[in-house]
C-alpha cells in the first residue's frame, strides 16, 4: 500500500514539474456551471408551461413541474443521454434510424431515448453536455423547450 501511495505522489509531482510545451498528457475540458445548467433547464420548463405543458428536463439537474408524470422525468433523462453519447439531437437521431444511418440495436440500447427532445449543448466546439425535455405532446413541442432553453443561456455558452 506504501508502494502505491509513493508511486500516485511521485506521479503527481512529475506531473507539476513538466514544462508548458509538453502537456501532451494532458485533457482539458470544458463543461457548464450548475447555476448555467439550472438556468438552461429553467428556460426550458417556463417556455413549455407558457405553452401549457407539464414536462420534466434533465441538464445536469433535473426539473419535475408539479404534475408531470414520473415516467417523464426518465425519459426526459434517456432522451439526454442519446443526445449527449451521440453527439446529435435525437430528432437527428430519429431519421438517422428511419434512413438506416444508425442500426436498430443502436436504437435499441438500454438508457437510450431516440425521440425528439434531446439537444446537445455545445460552444465553441466542445461538447457541454445534453438537455433532455419530456411530457410536452410530441417531441417536436418537447424540443421547442428544449431550444427555448438553449437560447435562454446561449450568451453564457462563449468562453
Amino acid at each position: 500500500m506504501k508502494r502505491i501511495v509513493l508511486a500516485a505522489l511521485t506521479a503527481a509531482s512529475l506531473v507539476g514539474a513538466t514544462p508548458a510545451g509538453a502537456a501532451e498528457g494532458v485533457i482539458t475540458y470544458k463543461s457548464l456551471s450548475p447555476d448555467v445548467a439550472f438556468d438552461l433547464a429553467r428556460a426550458a420548463l417556463n417556455q413549455c408551461r407558457k405553452d401549457g405543458y407539464q414536462v420534466a428536463v434533465v441538464v445536469v439537474v433535473i426539473l419535475r413541474d408539479r404534475f408531470a408524470g414520473s415516467l417523464g422525468m426518465k425519459v426526459a433523462q434517456a432522451k439526454a443521454r442519446a443526445a449527449q453519447v451521440f453527439a446529435r439531437n435525437t430528432s437527428e437521431l430519429v431519421k438517422m434510424l428511419q434512413t438506416g444511418e444508425i442500426s436498430r440495436p443502436l436504437g435499441n440500447l438500454p438508457g437510450l431515448v431516440f425521440v425528439a427532445g434531446g439537444l446537445v449543448i455545445q460552444a465553441e466546439g466542445s461538447t457541454l453536455g445534453a438537455v433532455g425535455v419530456s411530457g410536452a405532446s410530441g417531441g417536436d413541442k418537447d424540443e421547442a423547450c428544449a431550444k427555448a432553453g438553449l437560447a435562454a443561456i446561449q450568451d453564457k455558452l462563449e468562453f
